[in-house]
């Protein structure tokens, strides 16, 4: 096999332009809940759904971003983003009290599905669909490295008004470099009546949306729980986020060179091993492990589902299935977050790890009809006629 080229500056431009939207996406997180009920005045109850609407939005708001992406262009997704990210930062800022605080987060969430749609089939044309696995390794860790270092430096900034200031800055940052980026891509005409979930894209999205039933768990559960096994919590969920990373930006073009149902299994694998020792509240040194193992393991499927899915569709409708199969993922996590509170009320900490890891077995269900061997290579060959003719 000869070797690839590298990937040229305009690509990298993107991933930095990505890693600068989710870090001031990610700076403000930790204040809201501080500003909103001393400085505002708000309630519990009023922190919960100022957090809560920006799921809402984000979900909804893929079913806008992807049509974009594919009849305007992924670009101009893109920046589209940046700019209601912008924006929330002004809304933030402004004296609006409380309705500023639902504003700027409305517009969060429209700006975060835009920039992950825009991103992720951007990276993919540029990188070529052959290398589509590597291209999204390269977008996560941009998407994970941003939302990891962003709280950090909200902290450090000290209060919210520098925060939303920061996530201003930062997406006008990113604007500034995007707007030099050529874009190569070049919608095509669509015709007919669009359909809002297409059947192709539902084994997939409840592959996806099993796979990340375990988030919510290890974002809300995992200090909780060890906790009472040497306190290993921080250092546990430090060992799976940075394994993510380096997993993602290192060996996200697993899928591209080996099939990507080894990598999807491989990584459900992973996962399955990390969440069962968790659950049996093992030791501070053999926990950090077990999530590390659990981050290593749940840097591949998606990279790997979502690879196999744009190599089966044309160019002009990749930013739809991105959208939808992203839709998946946020209802999925949604619902598991309540499940995981009601399971852990009723039966304890190891009981929600538990579920996590039996929703794994759902997902290596779903990802038999994802990864069908009737799928063959003249299939891709055909999408990259088709591409070459959409490209010009």
């Amino acid at each position: 096999m000869a070797p690839r080229p590298p990937l040229g500056a305009g690509f990298w431009a993107l991933i930095g332009a990505t890693f600068l939207g989710f870090l001031g996406i990610g700076t403000v997180l930790p204040l809201f809940g501080p500003h909103v009920r001393h400085d505002l005045g708000g309630s519990d109850q009023t922190v919960g759904l100022v957090i809560g609407i920006f799921s809402f939005v984000a979900l909804a708001s893929r079913f806008v971003s992807g049509p974009l992406a594919d009849r305007r262009g992924r670009k101009i997704t893109f920046l589209a983003g940046l700019i209601s990210c912008a924006a929330a930062g002004v809304a933030y800022l402004a004296p609006l009290g409380l309705a500023g605080m639902y504003i700027g987060r409305s517009l969060q969430g429209f700006g975060e599905a835009c920039l992950y749609t825009g991103a992720a089939t951007w990276a993919v044309e540029v990188a070529g669909i052959r290398r589509s696995g590597q291209a999204l390794g390269y977008v996560s860790s941009g998407i994970w490295g941003g939302i990891s270092t962003g709280p950090a430096l909200g902290q450090l900034l000290g209060s919210f008004e520098r925060a939303a200031l920061t996530q201003v800055i930062a997406a006008v940052a990113a604007f500034a470099i995007l707007i030099w980026v050529p874009e190569e891509y070049k919608p095509a005409a669509h015709n007919g009546r669009r359909r809002w979930i297409p059947a192709l894209l539902v084994p997939p999205g409840f592959a996806v949306g099993f796979v990340n039933v375990h988030y919510p768990v290890i974002t809300g559960f995992l200090v909780l729980h060890l906790a009472r096994f040497g306190n290993s919590g921080p250092a546990a969920f430090s060992a799976y986020a940075l394994l993510i990373l380096v997993s993602r930006f290192f060996l996200g073009g697993l899928p591209d060179r080996i099939h990507p149902a080894i990598t999807y299994y491989g990584g459900l694998g992973a996962m399955a091993l990390g969440l069962g020792v968790i659950a049996l509240g093992p030791p501070p040194a053999l926990a950090v492990v077990a999530a590390a193992v659990l981050g290593f393991g749940f840097s591949f499927p998606w990279s790997s589902t979502a690879a196999k899915v744009l190599q089966k569709i044309p160019s002009g409708e990749r930013g739809s299935a991105v959208g939808v199969l992203s839709a998946f993922v946020d209802l999925f996590v949604g619902v598991s977050s309540f499940a995981a509170g009601a399971v852990a009320n009723r039966f304890g900490y190891s009981a929600a790890f538990v579920v996590a890891a039996l929703a794994l077995v759902a997902a290596a269900a779903a990802g038999r009809f994802v990864f069908r061997a009737d799928h063959s290579q003249d299939g891709i060959a055909q999408v990259d006629v088709a591409d070459e003719c959409l490209m010009g």
